[in-house]
């Protein structure tokens, strides 16, 4: 069996492939762990690393809603998009307007609990079959905030999140208390929210171990190899290269785990929705001590984690093409923002600037299960969350393919859903902004 695609999801799949006894070729169109670059391995190498299932939540939200267009067009916006014609961009937005509704939000958050619940053991599979990274408990992870009004907001929202399902555990701190956890909290933060239970990691040592796990199991992991078109005939999939220096191959079956670049081989087989590029940057910052757990402050979607003897500092969606050219401005406005919230953090002397294309969909829901091929499945559009939802998408993905039905957690990600209309009232006022 063929898994196209040697990011997170992708190399979960292939490794509880494995734990059901199928064999497995990866195939990847750059490197897997190519390191410490812009733009390498993906959506996972630089990303923040959060394994946070009471914090995995649906990003069409009515909060975003309130930015308003101009503040989407400002480059220094946690939430930026670029002013330029592009029509896939305006169906995912069309799409993600209609769901940035309460009722909307409820019901996907309902649909990604079965997930998230079942998400921390997941991981706990892969360490007892040999993944050999460590996931950290998040002792503590802190929600910082400069006003009572956003603590109060985030303690609703995970209200909403129990009552759709998802166990979650927090608990407000008074400043000197959340000083005394993270020392390097400024002045300026005045209100926290720890939230317990949750864990991070080191996203790309991780990936790296279970990319090692995948091999030492005897799974091959081509780099490098682009897939230009996946035929169906009728009794096995063949994958034509890009390069065209090879003969095609032939496979069984075949799982597309291409990230943002999901619709380009998904969508002759009935997966119309669309997959759009919200794209995270990173760079690590040297710190005098680093916290003990990761530090989110939500007002500015800036995330901090302590990865070796550094700080990670990540943030930013911006809505663009996954392939774009990095802008440094995005990384100097994550700077400029967490410079007001940190203290002891050396800002100026930036290393590893990383950008890596988070797969959204305009729903927030992934994009996990079989297409109108039967031999043709997919498992991606996970968003912020494809490290969170990696394993339990790999476990699910994989008992759908051996045991020939879709198991019922996967029934809301169907990837033949139909994608959803902008609303007539919603588009008028984006029009006349």
């Amino acid at each position: 069996m063929a898994v196209v695609g040697g990011g997170m999801v992708g190399l979960c799949v292939a490794w509880f492939l494995q734990e059901r006894g199928v064999g497995v070729t990866v195939l990847e169109r750059d490197r897997v762990t190519p390191g410490p670059v812009w733009g390498g391995a993906g959506a996972s190498w630089g990303s923040a690393g959060w394994l946070t299932p009471g914090l995995a939540t649906p990003l069409p939200e009515p909060a975003v809603l309130r930015y308003g267009l101009r503040m989407l067009l400002r480059p220094d916006s946690p939430v930026y998009l670029p002013p330029a014609a592009d029509p896939a961009l305006g169906r995912f937005l069309a799409g993600f307007v209609a769901h940035s509704t309460h009722d909307r939000w409820r019901a996907a958050m309902r649909a990604l609990s079965p997930l998230t619940r079942r998400s921390l053991d997941a991981f706990d599979d892969l360490a007892d079959g040999g993944v050999a990274a460590p996931t950290r408990a998040a002792a503590p992870f802190l929600a910082c905030y400069r006003d009572q009004r956003g603590a109060d907001a985030l303690l609703a929202e995970l209200d909403d999140v129990r009552a759709c399902g998802q166990p979650v555990d927090a608990v407000a701190l008074d400043p000197l208390t959340a000083r005394d956890l993270a020392p390097l909290l400024s002045d300026q933060i005045t209100h926290v929210v720890q939230v317990h239970g949750q864990r991070y990691c080191d996203p790309g040592r991780f990936v790296a171990a279970l990319a090692d796990a995948v091999r030492e199991r005897g799974g091959i992991i081509r780099e490098g190899v682009g897939v230009d078109k996946v035929i169906d005939l009728g009794s096995r999939v063949v994958l034509a290269l890009a390069d065209h220096t090879e003969p095609p191959v032939h496979f069984d079956a075949v799982v597309l785990a291409t990230g943002a670049w999901l619709p380009r081989l998904a969508a002759r087989y009935g997966v119309r929705s669309t997959v759009q590029a919200g794209r995270g940057y990173s760079f690590t910052a040297a710190v005098e001590k680093p916290p003990t757990g990761p530090i989110y402050f939500p007002a500015s979607r800036v995330a901090c984690t302590p990865i070796g003897d550094g700080l990670r500092i990540a943030g930013m969606m911006e809505f663009r093409r996954p392939d774009a050219a990095p802008d440094p401005r995005r990384v100097d406005a994550i700077a400029a923002a967490a410079g007001e919230l940190l203290r002891g953090v050396d800002l100026r002397s930036r290393t590893l600037e990383w950008v890596g294309p988070r797969p959204c969909t305009p729903d927030g829901l992934p994009l996990v299960g079989p297409t109108s091929s039967p031999r043709v499945h997919v498992a991606g559009g996970h968003g912020m969350w494809g490290i969170t939802l990696g394993p339990i998408t790999g476990r699910l993905v994989a008992e759908a393919l051996v045991d020939g039905r879709t198991p019922p957690e996967l029934a809301p990600f169907d990837p033949l859903r139909r994608p959803a209309r902008w609303p007539r009232s919603a588009a008028s006022g984006l029009r006349h902004r």
